[in-house]
């Protein structure tokens, strides 16, 4: 008999979980606070309600058999009390609580000999002065709140020691900035078998403002030694988490050729959007394979591939248009996907663009052409 499946979170990731889930005709019950997410139309049942609400989570829990998330920030002791009655939640509680919060993420790294950047946990704003009178030299550093932190909210850079003032006052921590040559990250995927099965390293290009991807490229452009160390990273951590489902590892590699992790996303994640195109078995269909315990799709790639974020334009709010559609469709190996947002905000995430080429040069050709020529407006 088919499992019915939860998912908490109704956004893109849940969209894309969909599309795959429909393929094996799973059937899906979506919760979401937006009465008209993306998923709303798509999903087997759809139920309005807080994603932190106990009772809420709860009650949507009890209804499914497996239960999975599309975003973190969820309520865990409900999590926690589905899953002592026998309830199957991946990725597991436990998980979930260490990455919700980035102190308990960072500590937990240090902890199990993973590497990442040198930090210190900090309780509020005088936390942070102490550092520039003790410490002066761990600066430039960044501040990043312990929790609801999200796509470059709550990360702080504390250039030298007059910025201290930018803080927060509030439980976060404190990290030394990595010289950094490139930032990576892998998706690995673990079943409860205790499989494991990474996609290939991939290098990804953020907005300089806005601390999120603004486009990537598949595979990275590093040496075979740099690949291995990534991968064998990434399989570390998902070991030592023991996690069953996705785990997106984001890494970075400095400039004496060190590889370090920055943080985890227990879920799909954007740095594997391409896949629904560019690999044998996509990110999706791989959440499915992992969390219903069935064997590991193979990952490797057809081709190069870049992803391209597609941002609402800034200036722009109301429904939503996409500009230069027609001219991105006559593009060959170029893939639209949007993701059923009828309202653009500037620099909310409204889809993304797959580009496919045989080389990292035309990818870039073709990025830098779909970068120029497409643009999420609202109307007038």
């Amino acid at each position: 008999m088919t499992p019915t499946i939860g998912i908490l979170g109704g956004g893109q990731l849940g969209l894309m979980l969909l599309q795959a889930a429909i393929d094996w005709n799973l059937r899906v019950h979506i919760l979401d606070p937006d009465a008209e997410a993306p998923c709303r139309h798509l999903c087997t049942q759809f139920s309005q309600g807080s994603l932190t609400d106990y009772d809420t989570v709860y009650q949507f829990g009890q209804a499914v058999d497996v239960l999975t998330i599309e975003i973190e920030r969820v309520n865990v002791e409900a999590l926690e009390a589905l899953e002592r009655e026998g309830k199957r939640v991946f990725p597991q509680p436990s998980v979930i609580r260490i990455i919700q919060d980035k102190r308990l993420q960072k500590q937990f790294y240090r902890d199990h000999n993973l590497p990442t950047a040198d930090f210190i946990l900090t309780e509020n704003r005088a936390d942070v002065a102490l550092v520039e009178i003790y410490q002066p030299d761990f600066f430039p550093a960044f501040h990043k709140l312990g929790r609801d932190g999200y796509d470059g909210r709550g990360v702080q850079r504390i250039a030298s020691v007059e910025d201290v003032g930018k803080a927060f006052d509030a439980p976060g921590v404190l990290e030394k900035a990595v010289d950094f040559e490139k930032e990576l990250a892998v998706i690995v995927a673990r079943n409860e078998r205790g499989d494991v099965q990474t996609f290939p390293t991939v290098e990804m290009v953020f907005h300089p403002e806005l601390n999120l991807v603004e486009y990537l490229f598949a595979p990275a452009e590093i040496s075979n030694e740099i690949n291995q160390q990534a991968q064998d990273i990434a399989r570390r951590t998902a070991d030592a988490f023991g996690i069953v489902g996705l785990l997106a590892v984001e890494l970075f590699l400095d400039k004496s050729g060190n590889v370090l992790i920055n943080e985890v996303a227990p879920r799909p994640h954007n740095s594997g959007h391409q896949t629904i195109r560019a690999n044998v078995t996509s990110q999706f269909e791989q959440h499915w394979r992992a969390i219903l315990n069935y064997p590991l799709g193979d990952t490797s790639a057809y081709q190069p591939a870049a992803m391209v974020n597609l941002l609402g334009e800034d200036g722009h709010t109301g429904p939503a248009v996409y500009e230069g559609l027609e001219h991105l469709l006559a593009m060959p190996g170029v893939f639209p996907f949007f993701y059923g947002k009828a309202i653009t905000k500037p620099f909310r995430k409204m889809g993304h663009v797959t580009v496919m080429d045989d080389s990292l040069d035309a990818l870039r050709e073709k990025v830098a052409e779909v970068k120029a020529g497409i643009r999420v407006v609202s109307k007038n």
